[in-house]
């Protein structure tokens, strides 16, 4: 996804773009591979988290084929823009980055078990960039919901941490945060590669292994 201007820092509010008081575009009713309501409140029994890496399209398609996820969303997530438009956040005016929501049951599928997919398939360590694809928007994130994400969150990035420095790689700059207010993206990026098979996904990856 390489489109609009890269930026490498993130604007002042002043700076932002305004954005708009409503949504630009509506958000399909049904998730086009689960079946399930792709929005809509978290049901019972259900924890929701979210996640910024990379290209939302491949993060996207690695968490709707775990067991134990009930539905995903890419959207914008992070920034200042309200309601922004894939192009605006492309801009790196926004502040937002591309972040993925998942909603899951944790009898079935642990928090844990989805920071090992976030760590395992993208590179932490490439700040503004992933792979290819070069902006703020494609900054790595953990957007906790629950005090008991952000302990787990912390202590998942302080092992993965000590994981890269036996092999001499670098410093994770993954932003963590409590979850900001997330923008659902457009219909045409709501699983992306379930409809475009063929479709471009580009992560970046460090092969190195979640510490067991």
């Amino acid at each position: 996804m390489l489109f609009g201007r890269p930026s490498a820092t993130l604007p002042a509010s002043h700076q932002a773009l305004p954005g708009r008081s409503q949504p630009a575009f509506t958000v399909p009713e049904r998730h086009a591979v689960l079946g399930t309501p792709l929005a809509g409140p978290v049901p019972e029994g259900m924890a929701e988290a979210f996640f910024g890496m990379g290209c939302f399209w491949g993060a996207e398609r690695r968490f709707w084929q775990l067991g134990g996820v009930y539905t995903t969303a890419v959207g914008y997530q992070g920034g200042e823009t309200p309601n922004p438009t894939y192009d605006e956040t492309c801009t790196g005016l926004t502040g937002h980055t591309e972040a993925v929501r998942v909603v899951y049951d944790p009898a079935v599928v642990s928090y844990g078990d989805l920071l090992k997919v976030f760590w395992e398939t993208h590179d932490p360590t490439q700040g503004f960039r992933q792979g290819n694809d070069r902006g703020s928007q494609y900054r790595s994130a953990l957007y906790w919901t629950s005090d008991d994400q952000r302990q787990a969150a912390e202590a998942s990035r302080d092992v993965y941490q000590a994981a890269l420095i036996k092999v001499s790689l670098g410093a994770i700059t993954t932003e963590l945060l409590p979850a900001p207010h997330f923008y659902y993206a457009e219909d045409y990026h709501q699983q992306y590669l379930a409809k475009v098979p063929n479709g471009y996904d580009c992560h970046a990856n460090t092969g190195v292994p979640y510490p067991a």
